[in-house]
C-alpha cells in the first residue's frame, strides 16, 4: 500500500509538473546561460558500482558537451559518503521521501540524466524505480532534457509497468544491453542500444592496490583470489508501517532494517536460501584452496556486502576483508585490478576489474552479470545463487580461470573496447539529444573520432583499443 501510495504521488506531480508548464510556469534553457542538468542516482550508499558508473557519467558529458557550458549536480542520500567523488558537480541531498523534492528539484534544472543501472525493475525496491520515473517524467512534462543513461530494464510490477509507459515514452533511453530494449518495447518505450559506463574508470595507481594488499599480510608473490559475496535473497527492499513500529519501539526486524520505513525481504526461507549461498562459498572456495596456493580476500563493493562478507571470514580463518565503507571508490577497483582471479556476485566487481584484464566469474542473482558474461562469450563461467550445485561448478570454474587465463583475459580485453566503442556511440546519442531539445546549444562542429565522444582514456586502456582495434582490423583485412 505505501508503494502504491508513493507512486501515486509521484505520478500526481508529474501530471502538476506538466499542467503548471503549460500555464507558463517555469523556464527553459536560454542561450548564453549554462545548461542545468540534475543526475539522477542511487549515490551516497558507498555502493561503488553506482558511484564509478556516475563518476563516469559526468567525465563523459563534460568532454562532449564542453564544461564550460554546463552546470552540474547530482543526487546523494548521504553528502558525507560522497565526499570527494564527482569533481565540481553540486551534491543535493536526495530524502527518503522524496516525491516533493522531485517536483522543487528538476524545476530547477534544464534536464534529468537518470543514472542508475537497475533503473527499471521491481527487483530491488519499487521506491528505487519509481524515482527515477519521477525524475524522468517531471522533465518531459516540462518539455526539458530526458535521458536514462545506461539504463537495464526488467520485471516491473504492474504499477510500475504503467508509470513507465506513460511518463517515458518522451524520454531517450540508453540502455546497456539488448534484453533492455525487449523490455522497453513491449511498453512503449523506444530506446537506444548502449552499456554500462564504467568502461573508463580509473582508479588508484597499482601500487596503491599493492600496498593495501601488503599491508593485509600478502606476500607480494601468490597469487590474490578476489571472492565477493552479497545478500542475494534479501531483496526487494519494502516500506512496512508495522515493522517500523516494531522496530522504533521494541527494536525488533533489526537484521532486516534497511532504513526509516524500509526493510529486506526476510523470513526462514531466505535464512535457508542464503545460508545454503555462503555455505557453497565456502565450501567451493575451500576446495580450491586445497589444490592452489593463493591469497583469498573478500570485497563487499557495496557497504551491504559487509555482513555476508564478514560472515564468510571465519570459514577462511579470518581473511581480509575489503569494504566499500573503508575504501572509495579509486581504492577498492586499484585493490581489484591488483588481483589474480575475481568470483563476484557483483556486477561492477567484474566491469571495474576488466580493464585490468583480471580473469572472473559470476554468480548472479538476476540478468545484469547474465548479460554481461554472454557478452564477453564466457557464458560457461556463469553460475547462479540459487543453484543446488553450487559448490560443485564454483569449483570446476575457478579452476577454468587458472588453465584458461590466458583466453579469458583475451576474450576480457576484446569486450572492453566493443563497450568502449558503445560507450562512445552514447556520447553520439546525447550530444543528438541535446541538439534537438536546445537547437541553440553549442555543440561541437566537425567530425570526430570515436574517442573524443569517451572521456580521457587511461594510457592501459589506450593500449588495449590500440592491441584490439588492430587485431580486429588485421582479421578483416585478412
Amino acid at each position: 500500500m505505501i508503494d502504491f501510495m508513493l507512486q501515486a504521488w509521484t505520478s500526481s506531480l508529474i501530471e502538476l509538473s506538466g499542467a503548471l508548464w503549460k500555464l507558463g510556469a517555469g523556464e527553459s534553457w536560454q542561450p548564453g546561460e549554462k545548461l542545468s542538468l540534475l543526475f539522477a542516482g542511487y549515490n551516497g550508499t558507498r555502493n561503488t558500482g553506482s558511484d564509478v558508473r556516475v563518476e563516469e557519467m559526468l567525465r563523459q558529458v563534460r568532454r562532449v558537451l564542453g564544461e564550460e557550458n554546463l552546470a552540474l549536480s547530482v543526487m546523494s542520500q548521504n553528502l558525507d559518503w560522497s565526499r570527494g567523488y564527482f569533481g565540481d558537480a553540486r551534491q543535493v541531498f536526495l530524502p527518503d521521501i522524496y516525491p516533493p523534492f522531485l517536483f522543487r528539484e528538476v524545476r530547477k534544472h534544464h534536464g534529468v540524466i537518470a543514472c542508475e543501472g537497475s533503473m527499471f525493475k521491481s527487483k530491488f525496491a519499487d521506491a528505487l524505480t519509481t524515482l527515477f520515473i519521477g525524475a524522468l517524467g517531471i522533465a518531459s512534462a516540462e518539455n526539458k532534457l530526458s535521458v536514462g543513461y545506461g539504463a537495464e530494464a526488467g520485471f516491473m510490477n504492474p504499477m510500475l509497468e504503467k508509470m513507465c509507459a506513460r511518463y517515458c515514452r518522451r524520454s531517450l533511453i540508453i540502455t546497456r544491453n539488448e534484453e533492455s530494449q525487449e523490455v522497453l518495447s513491449r511498453l512503449g518505450v523506444s530506446s537506444e542500444a548502449g552499456t554500462d559506463t564504467a568502461w573508463t574508470f580509473e582508479p588508484h595507481p597499482a601500487e596503491y592496490g599493492r600496498e593495501a594488499l601488503a599491508a593485509a599480510g600478502w606476500d607480494g608473490r601468490m597469487p590474490v583470489l578476489a571472492l565477493c559475496p552479497i545478500n542475494p535473497f534479501w531483496w526487494p527492499v519494502k516500506p512496512s508501517t508495522p515493522k517500523f513500529m516494531a522496530h522504533a519501539c521494541f527494536g525488533g526486524y533489526k537484521q532486516s532494517h534497511y532504513r526509516t520505513i524500509y526493510f529486506h525481504n526476510s523470513g526462514s526461507a531466505v535464512d535457508a536460501a542464503y545460508k545454503k549461498y555462503l555455505g557453497a562459498l565456502a565450501n567451493g572456495v575451500k576446495a580450491f584452496r586445497s589444490k592452489h596456493r593463493v591469497f583469498l580476500i573478500l570485497v563487499a563493493m557495496e557497504r551491504l556486502d559487509t555482513r555476508a562478507c564478514e560472515a564468510l571470514a571465519p570459514a577462511f580463518d579470518g581473511a581480509p576483508v575489503f569494504t566499500a565503507e573503508m575504501y572509495n571508490m579509486y581504492q577498492l577497483v586499484s585493490i581489484l585490478r591488483c588481483c589474480s582471479l575475481i568470483v563476484s556476485s557483483r556486477y561492477h566487481a567484474l566491469v571495474t576489474s576488466m580493464p585490468g584484464l583480471v580473469p572472473s566469474a559470476g554468480i548472479t542473482m538476476d540478468e545484469r552479470i547474465r548479460n554481461l558474461l554472454r557478452e564477453r562469450g564466457h557464458e560457461h563461467l556463469l553460475l547462479t545463487v540459487d543453484d543446488p550445485d553450487l559448490e560443485t561448478k564454483l569449483v570446476a570454474v575457478m579452476e577454468r580461470l587458472v588453465w584458461d587465463a590466458d583466453a579469458i583475459r583475451d576474450g576480457i580485453g576484446r569486450s572492453v573496447v566493443r563497450n568502449l566503442k558503445t560507450m562512445a556511440r552514447m556520447g553520439v546519442f546525447l550530444e543528438r539529444a541535446v541538439h534537438q531539445r536546445y537547437p541553440e546549444f553549442p555543440v561541437r562542429s566537425g567530425v570526430h573520432s570515436w574517442e573524443e565522444y569517451l572521456p580521457p582514456l587511461a594510457e592501459n586502456l589506450e593500449r588495449l583499443v590500440e592491441t584490439y582495434e588492430g587485431a580486429a582490423a588485421a582479421a578483416a583485412g585478412g
